[in-house]
């Protein structure tokens, strides 16, 4: 067998069809986000603006954080040294468990190193807790939470997305008695629509389902303390189990699930993704605990960013590009095909400086490929000037037809 042939197939096969991927080496400077330094492939440093990043709030940056982290890094050292059970489980990993619960109106709350272990970890893990149970997932959900519904052994329904008549349909068909579970997510990160949570909850109250919702994109973004959607729309207490993460709005890294005690307890003490895992460093619980507390309370961010989204919409669809509008804080562009979205994405950074990622499938269907504007409260009117009128020389450059995208 000759391996590295093989591997070459793989490989060519991504750059045949337009949607290799290739890591932008991007340095962030301290202060001054969302500017960065870009190194080219040859080797020089070119100044750039991110437009794609998931620090929505600039967190990342803020005093704040950065203030809680340096004093857990003299405190405490880099490491935390060890899994939660051996050694791993410091002042700071519980200080930041209370603050998620509190944040959710939860009993309590189980800190993991990303998001995506969190849900995979769960996900995967609750079957063993509740034997015969049936998650019936939204079709559209990302990735960590189909790997864990796929590795859990146990039964699986797929509900068409945000289809509330067709989960009902799937619920009436299974067994009556059989334990159930309803896996959505709030704010879906690639059109930035909203799941239906309300008509979702009261299924689940009428089939005795539990409720698992994803809110990765909305923690910090959303609800009179950054709660998310569910905190926003007066759901959290309505739903069980709570999914977030840590890198995104709260500009750190990590994810948690937020739910009653014994379920965290239950999480924490079968769930092979938590319990044979290296803990956070304890300055990135630091900082974490301390964004989460800062926001809160400071809502002119949220308020700032929303107003951003609004703005760039308003401009781009006034272009007559193809924007995707849910009302949330996404920015998609519909471009529909891989290789006139990379060749968008090559041009606004090599040309204009801006850097903005673009997403192909498997991330989106075939034909959906798009690049996704994620702005900031500190996306100042030069920089969002400089990003339209980029789109529109570019846009035109590239011979896309805007109307027929749009339509």
């Amino acid at each position: 067998m000759d391996y590295t042939a093989k591997l070459d197939v793989a490989l060519n096969r991504l750059h045949e069809e337009g949607r290799y991927r290739t890591f932008i080496d991007i340095e962030r400077e301290k202060g001054n986000f969302p500017h960065a330094m870009w190194t080219r492939p040859d080797g020089s440093r070119t100044p750039v603006t991110v437009w794609c990043g998931n620090d929505y709030l600039g967190m990342g940056q803020h005093p704040v954080v950065l203030n809680a982290m340096h004093e857990a890094l003299d405190a405490t050292g880099a490491g935390s040294g060890g899994t939660r059970n051996i050694s791993g489980t410091t002042v700071y990993h519980k200080r930041l468990e209370a603050e998620l619960a509190d944040l959710h109106g939860k009993e309590a709350a189980l800190l993991f190193t990303s998001a995506y272990i969190a849900n995979d970890a769960t996900l995967s893990t609750l079957p063993k807790l509740f034997p015969g149970l049936i998650i019936y997932s939204d079709a559209l959900n990302h990735a960590s939470m189909i790997e864990g519904v796929r590795r859990n052994g146990g039964a699986k329904r797929i509900f068409r997305h945000n289809d509330v008549a067709h989960l009902r349909e799937l619920l009436e068909a299974d067994d009556p008695a059989a334990p159930k579970l309803i896996a959505f997510e709030s704010v879906y990160s690639m059109d930035g629509d909203i799941g239906p949570i309300e008509a979702i909850c009261d299924l689940a109250d009428e089939f005795g389902a539990l409720t698992y919702i994803d809110e990765v994109h909305a923690v910090g973004m959303y609800g009179p303390r950054g709660g998310g959607v569910t905190e926003r729309d007066g759901l959290a207490h309505r739903i069980d189990i709570i999914n977030g993460t840590l890198a995104k709005a709260f500009g750190v890294m990590g994810g948690y699930i937020a739910a009653s005690e014994k379920m965290c307890d239950a999480v924490r003490s079968y769930a092979p993704g938590f319990i044979f895992t290296t803990s956070l460093p304890p300055a990135v619980a630091a900082g974490a605990a301390a964004s989460v507390a800062h926001l809160k309370t400071d809502q002119s961010l949220r308020d700032r960013q929303q107003e951003q989204a609004k703005v760039l919409k308003l401009r781009l669809k006034g272009m007559g590009l193809p924007i995707i509008d849910h009302g949330t804080h996404i920015v998609p562009v519909i471009v529909g095909n891989p290789v006139h979205t990379k060749v968008l994405s090559d041009m606004l950074l090599d040309d204009h400086g801006i850097y903005v990622q673009p997403i192909n499938f498997p991330t989106v269907p075939r034909g959906t490929e798009r690049l996704r504007f994620t702005p900031s409260p500190v996306h100042g009117p030069g920089e969002m000037d400089k990003l339209v009128c980029a789109m529109d020389v570019l846009w035109s450059h590239c011979a896309l037809n805007r109307a027929e995208l749009a339509g």
